[in-house]
């Protein structure tokens, strides 16, 4: 995958990308520890580094919620958005419509060349939902 996009085969990348694919949506300090786990002595900058060569070539996805830190994910070459939990900041895929994107198609492109949308669905996790009193019935005790 390296090689294809130009970049030079090197232990922190490959340990930087194995992390990403084995944990979709993370932060930069989950990244960081997934690596170490892997490759004790990485830096932090280096770990960033990666991340933004990675994310550069196309081989991560780099997004950043409203609020929430940047995180990474492997699935790449999709128009797929994301669901973010309100409460806990759990963020799930959610895939596009069937067929052609018709999310791609703005009302007014303002001259643009459209490549890419993204889009964030909000609302709560189902743990987070289930741990929420309804307050329709918690007044009525």
């Amino acid at each position: 995958m390296l090689r294809e996009v130009a970049l030079r085969v090197t232990r922190p990348r490959v340990a930087v990308l194995h992390a990403v694919h084995a944990h979709p949506h993370a932060d930069t300090d989950t990244i960081i520890r997934a690596t170490r786990r892997e490759l004790p002595d990485v830096s932090h900058q280096a770990v960033y580094d990666v991340l933004r060569a990675l994310a550069d070539t196309g081989l991560v996805r780099r997004i950043q919620p409203a609020g929430s830190v940047a995180r990474y994910e492997a699935r790449v070459g999709d128009n797929h958005h994301h669901v973010v939990c309100r409460s806990c900041g759990a963020i799930e895929d959610v895939d596009c419509a069937v067929g052609e994107a018709p999310c791609l198609h703005p009302s007014d492109r303002h001259g643009f060349a459209v490549d890419e949308a993204e889009i964030v669905y909000w609302g709560l996790c189902p743990a987070c939902s289930a741990a929420t009193p309804d307050p329709a019935t918690a007044s009525k005790g």
